[in-house]
């Protein structure tokens, strides 16, 4: 009986903590990204883009598609619906 009991605590003693969740959430406040004045772009179609240019890095992220989550404050990411529209601009 005691062996039993040393078992369980012995594999309660081996659970894992989990971790914090993240506090690099992205900024809804798009003006330390450059994307102060851009904030109109949300309702436009992507290929609005192409004929403007940015202060900083722009990553235009469309449905299903992978990223990478390292934070940068001076990026601004476009997220892009499945019709083409710009649907939220955040810094990150």
């Amino acid at each position: 009986m005691r062996f039993i009991i040393l078992a369980f605590a012995g594999l309660a003693a081996c659970t894992e903590i989990p971790p914090d969740p993240p506090t690099n959430q992205p900024v809804e406040d798009t003006t330390s990204c450059g994307g102060g004045p851009d904030s109109n772009l949300v309702g436009q179609p992507v290929d609005v883009l192409a004929a403007m240019t940015f202060p900083g890095p722009v990553r235009v992220i469309h449905p299903g598609m992978l990223i990478t989550q390292e934070y940068n404050i001076k990026r601004l990411n476009l997220d892009v619906n499945a019709k083409g529209i710009i649907t939220r601009a955040w810094c990150g």
